[in-house]
C-alpha cells in the first residue's frame, strides 16, 4: 500500500512536530501524528539512537534495528544531535523556535538540566506544544522509578483484575499480553496535544501538556476502580472459574468447548440456560439476585455444559438469539477470516534500501478512507542535513511570533 490520501490532504499537514522520546508510549504519539499528516521529526542521539532500535521482540530485526523500532517510527524523520554538545543543542533549539509540537519521555529532571524544560522552551517558542510523558508524573515518592508498562501495570493494580482466582481466593496476579499501558498513555498524548492545538488556534498561545503511565493505567480501570472507591475499600475478587471481570455477574467469561473457546459476555443467565438447555443451570439460575454472589457456581456449571458441544453448534444456537457471545480466535484464525480481509489492516512498510516489513496501519479513518503509508523508520541521522537546510537552522532565529497572531498549521 502506498499514502492513500494526498499527503496535503492530511488532517495535520503542515504541523511540526519534534520526538524526542524513546520506546514505545511517546513514539506511538508521535507516530499518530505523523499517521495524520505531520512531518515528524525523530531527534536521536548519534551513538545508537532511540534505544528501541534494539529492542528486539521474537527475534526479528529489520535493516539493523528491531523489527519492532520500524513498527512504531514509521512515517518520521531522523535528525542525530548530541544534546550535550553545544553546537548541537543549539540546533536543536533552532528545530524548536520552529516547531509547532515537541515530545519527550526522559525521567524527570533530565530536560531541565539540558535546558530544555518546558518553561525554557515556551520562552523561546511560546506558540509551541511541549508534551511530556512521565512514569508517574513530576512529583511524589515513585517520581524516580523507572516507567516500564509491566511495572505500572503492576503498580497500578491492573494485574491483580486478570486471571482466575483459586479456590481458596488466592492466585497469581496475571499481565496483559499486551503494552497496553504505553499504548494507551500515547492516545492520551494525542488527545492533550490536539485539544493544545485547538486552543492555540483561538488564543495563539502555546502549552505544557503532560501524561504519566501510572494516571493512564488507573484511568483505564476507571470502571472497577469507581466501584472500589465507593465499596468497604477491600480489594475486589477474581472468581475461581472462567474469570473476566471483578465485578462482573455470571456468566462474564471465556469458556472451554469440546473443540476450542467461547467468549460469553452480559446475558440473563436464566435465558442462557434455556437457550442451552441445561436444566442444572436453570436451577441455579432461578434467583437472579445470586448471578454475582453464586457466580463461581454458575460459570462451573456452564462450563460442563458447553464441554458438551464444539464452539460452532453454540454459536449457531446463541448467536441468532441475540446472546453476546464469540468465538476465541488465535492469529492465524483470524489473518483467515473474512472479517479480518474486510479491514484491510496490514500494509506494508518499506525502507530507504527497499526492504519490506508488514505491519499494521493507522486505524482511523479520513473522509472515509483508510490511511495508509509504505514509509519506514528512518535510519539514525539519514535526514540531518535535508533538515537542518529545509529548517534553516543556520540562520538567525526567528523573533517570538505574537500570541495573537494565527499559526501556519493547527
Amino acid at each position: 500500500m502506498i499514502d492513500s490520501l494526498d499527503p496535503e490532504a492530511l488532517p495535520l499537514a503542515g504541523l511540526r512536530v519534534l520526538d524526542f522520546s524513546q520506546f514505545l508510549a511517546g513514539p506511538s504519539c508521535a507516530l499518530r501524528l505523523a499517521d495524520l499528516g505531520a512531518d515528524v521529526i525523530k531527534v536521536e542521539r548519534p551513538d545508537g539512537g532511540d534505544l528501541c532500535r534494539s529492542l528486539v521482540l521474537a527475534d526479528q530485526h529489520f535493516e539493523g534495528d528491531s523489527a519492532l523500532f520500524h513498527t512504531i517510527n514509521r512515517r518520521k524523520r531522523s535528525f542525530a544531535a548530541d544534546l550535550k554538545a553545544p553546537q548541537d543543542l543549539a540546533r536543536v533549539k533552532a528545530l524548536i523556535a520552529r516547531a509547532d509540537v515537541m515530545i519527550h519521555n526522559f525521567r524527570p529532571g533530565v530536560m531541565e538540566r539540558i535546558g530544555l524544560d518546558a518553561a525554557s522552551v515556551l520562552a523561546l517558542n511560546p506558540r509551541i506544544v511541549y508534551a511530556a510523558v512521565s512514569g508517574y508524573g513530576e512529583s511524589g515518592p515513585w517520581r524516580g522509578k523507572p516507567g516500564q508498562d509491566l511495572l505500572v501495570q503492576s503498580l497500578s493494580g491492573l494485574a491483580w483484575l486478570t486471571g482466575d482466582a483459586h479456590a481458596d481466593g488466592s492466585g497469581p496476579p496475571v499481565p496483559a499480553g499486551v503494552s497496553m499501558i504505553d499504548v494507551i498513555t500515547g492516545a492520551h498524548l494525542v488527545q492533550g496535544i490536539l485539544a493544545a492545538l485547538l486552543r492555540r488556534g483561538v488564543t495563539g498561545r502555546g502549552a505544557r501538556v503532560d501524561v504519566s503511565l501510572l494516571e493512564s493505567a488507573l484511568d483505564l480501570q476507571f470502571e472497577p476502580f469507581t466501584a472500589f472507591l465507593n465499596g468497604d475499600g477491600s480489594q475486589p475478587q477474581r472468581t475461581a472459574e472462567n474469570h473476566a471481570s471483578v465485578h462482573g455477574a455470571a456468566p462474564y467469561g471465556i469458556y472451554r468447548t469440546r473443540d476450542g473457546f467461547m467468549a460469553v459476555a452480559m446475558t440473563p443467565m436464566d435465558r442462557l440456560a434455556q437457550l442451552i438447555g441445561s436444566d442444572a443451570l436453570a436451577a441455579l439460575a432461578a434467583d437472579r439476585s445470586g448471578w454475582f454472589r453464586q457466580r463461581d457456581a454458575l460459570k462451573q456449571q456452564l462450563q460442563q455444559d458447553l464441554l458438551a458441544q464444539d464452539s460452532a453448534h453454540w454459536l449457531a444456537i446463541l448467536e441468532p438469539a441475540g446472546v453476546w457471545c464469540a468465538d476465541v480466535l488465535r492469529w492465524p484464525q483470524l489473518v483467515d477470516h473474512p472479517a479480518f480481509a474486510a479491514l484491510e489492516m496490514v500494509q506494508t512498510i518499506r525502507s530507504a534500501s527497499g526492504a519490506s516489513l508488514r505491519t499494521t496501519r493507522c486505524p482511523i479513518r479520513i473522509d472515509g478512507q483508510r490511511l495508509y503509508s509504505d514509509r519506514g523508520a528512518p535510519r539514525l541521522g539519514a535526514d540531518t542535513e535535508a533538515i537542518a537546510r529545509e529548517w534553516q537552522l543556520d540562520a538567525p532565529l526567528p523573533c517570538a511570533p505574537s500570541s495573537s497572531l494565527p499559526s501556519r498549521a493547527p
